[in-house]
């Protein structure tokens, strides 16, 4: 089973044995919004509209530096891809945790509410299953126009 998240515009698809949580960011007054997909292990979806973001590249440079604060050991490559017929900036990001090296890659994009930001992370030891999923919900995001 498929199940659909929408708000403000924004539409992603996701497996039906992951869980959504979704919420405001800060106050709420300017629209910011997250929600996260989680799988049933390690593989999460973190999409949250940022209209207090100048640009996606910004939004991009603020997700990196905040995961730089947090995980010291990281390695990060610039990227660039379409997504929803958009183009969209962010990174390719590998970190040490606790137990096991992370994978995650942030993607920014615009859209008529405000930039919008895409994490997908999960561990090294279930990559191979989760990062065809993440890569398919991206792919199943669509954007309206105004």
């Amino acid at each position: 089973m498929i199940r659909t998240f929408e708000r403000d515009g924004i539409l992603l698809q996701y497996p039906g044995d992951w869980t959504l949580e979704a919420g405001a960011l800060g106050d709420g007054d300017d629209g910011a919004w997250a929600v996260t997909v989680q799988s049933p292990e390690t593989a999460f979806l973190l999409v949250a509209l940022r209209p207090d973001a100048d640009t996606p590249i910004d939004l991009a440079d603020q997700t990196l530096e905040t995961l730089k604060a947090e995980y010291k050991e990281l390695d990060a490559e610039a990227a660039v891809e379409t997504i929803a017929g958009r183009p969209a900036v962010g990174h390719d990001i590998d970190f040490l945790t606790v137990d096991t090296t992370a994978a995650c890659w942030s993607r920014c994009l615009e859209t008529p509410a405000g930039p919008l930001l895409l994490l997908a992370q999960t561990s090294e030891y279930d990559r191979d299953r989760h990062e065809p999923l993440l890569r398919a919900i991206w792919k199943s995001l669509v954007i309206a126009d105004e």
